[in-house]
């Protein structure tokens, strides 16, 4: 049986394996270490993947833990308008259902309604990819900063809610 990876910062178990970004991470994936970010507090560090029992999947691996989520949300770019179904979210970007044509690399400010008394949480994107699932929204820089994005991800990230109880009211 391998073992559980857990953050030396917070100690949570279940680091994401990332991608190496520097020439020391590179170097050190030749000796079976790799680059790990904790979803939690967003701790960076290298970790021996020897024995570990993690995903090994490239979708389990992303940078960032999404989250299943029913939330409306509209989009503007140029002379693009559109609106559509969050269908899962992280402080990486979102996959969005939509009816609204849009090509890869257009960018656009989202506006996500994240509750009936909260005003919409409005966060700068790029088109990543469009397939049958929907649209796949990287956002930018800034938008991974956005306190409430990092509030509402985490909430729902430590308490695991269902998600009929994260659809309640958000539905399109």
């Amino acid at each position: 049986m391998g073992r559980i990876l857990s953050c030396p910062r917070c100690q949570k178990e279940g680091p994401l394996r990332s991608r190496p970004e520097s020439p020391r991470e590179h170097f050190a994936s030749l000796v079976f270490v790799a680059p790990f970010r904790c979803p939690s507090c967003r701790h960076r560090f290298l970790a021996s993947r020897l024995g570990l029992t993690h995903p090994t999947h490239p979708i389990d691996r992303r940078e960032h833990l999404r989250i299943p989520v029913r939330l409306y949300l509209s989009f503007s770019g140029g002379k693009i308008r559109g609106e559509g179904t969050v269908l899962d979210l992280s402080m990486g970007g979102c996959i969005v259902k939509s009816e609204t044509v849009v090509h890869m690399d257009d960018i656009f400010y989202l506006q996500l309604s994240l509750g009936e008394s909260e005003p919409p949480l409005e966060v700068a994107a790029m088109v990543r990819s469009v397939s049958a699932r929907g649209i796949a929204f990287k956002f930018l820089r800034a938008a991974q900063e956005n306190k409430r994005l990092h509030a509402f991800v985490h909430a729902h990230t430590t308490c695991q809610p269902d998600t009929s109880s994260l659809s309640a009211g958000f539905a399109a």
